[in-house]
């Protein structure tokens, strides 16, 4: 099936993580729409979870969220990094760890109808220690607990943000841990 094709893109704004463009662009059934699209660079989340079957979150304040939310370590692809290298640097710097063995569990698109962002997601395991470096904009408390917990919390709507219910789900189907398990080991 035909890509679409953009026709036109001008710039709306510029800012240090996104761009907004307005864009038009012919669908690949001869559609021509006018569309709002925000360009970001991409991101990487680790699940990590240790020996212990505990997996690591994040509460984290988040201005837009107008709270606290759980979220997995994750953060922004810097120019020139792979995504893989994201997800290590993230985890380390948010969660202060470090895994030996790591398995890649796909990418998600955050909300494809207007944002370009894709989320690499990561299970991460085989963890040791290392010292947290949270940047001045980061209110980060790191919790660890039995995966079964959170896979619950996914179901109650006590974990909200898409891409932790996503590399969650995912890191339980790897770990042979369902969406209904209560287990914590």
């Amino acid at each position: 099936m035909p890509q679409n094709r953009v026709e036109e893109r001008r710039k709306i704004f510029q800012g240090r993580v996104i761009e907004l463009t307005q864009e038009r662009v012919v669908l690949p059934n001869g559609m021509r729409v006018e569309l709002e699209i925000v360009h970001h660079p991409g991101g990487a989340a680790a699940v990590a979870v240790d020996a212990g079957g505990r997996v690591c979150l994040l509460r984290q304040f988040r201005h837009a969220a107008a709270g606290w939310v759980w979220e997995l370590p994750a953060g922004k692809i810097d120019p020139g990094e792979a995504p893989f290298a994201t997800a290590r640097r993230e985890l380390a710097e948010e969660a202060g760890m470090s895994a030996g063995d790591w398995t890649a569990l796909g990418r998600m698109h955050s909300s494809p109808g207007v944002f370009t962002e894709v989320i690499h997601l990561y299970l991460a395991r085989g963890l040791e220690e290392a010292a947290p470096v949270h940047e001045h904009d980061e209110v980060i408390e790191i919790h660890w607990l039995p995966l079964g917990q959170a896979m619950a919390w996914c179901i109650d709507g006590t974990i909200s943000d898409a891409k932790t219910l996503v590399g969650l789900f995912r890191a339980a189907a790897v770990l042979g841990q369902g969406a209904g398990s209560t287990r914590g080991d």
